[in-house]
């Protein structure tokens, strides 16, 4: 059984949007330890900083929402 390209796109953009997630969450957690920003600046950090990621997230939801 062969994959449509559709299915691969899909696929794979999913699985690397989540390895980059991860990797800006690992970005933003070191930024905060080698600034020495402590528990309250490293919040805030992924608090602010994570905001455009929860936004791209719910932009994705809702367009499958509103695709039905």
């Amino acid at each position: 059984m062969a994959m449509s390209e559709q299915q691969f796109t899909n696929i794979s953009m999913g699985v690397c949007l989540t390895v980059l997630m991860v990797f800006m969450g690992f970005i933003i957690w070191d930024l905060g330890k080698k600034s020495g920003a402590g528990r309250f600046g490293t919040a805030m950090l992924f608090l602010v900083l994570g905001v455009g990621v929860v936004g791209f997230v719910i932009k994705d939801v809702m367009i499958e929402v509103m695709s039905r």
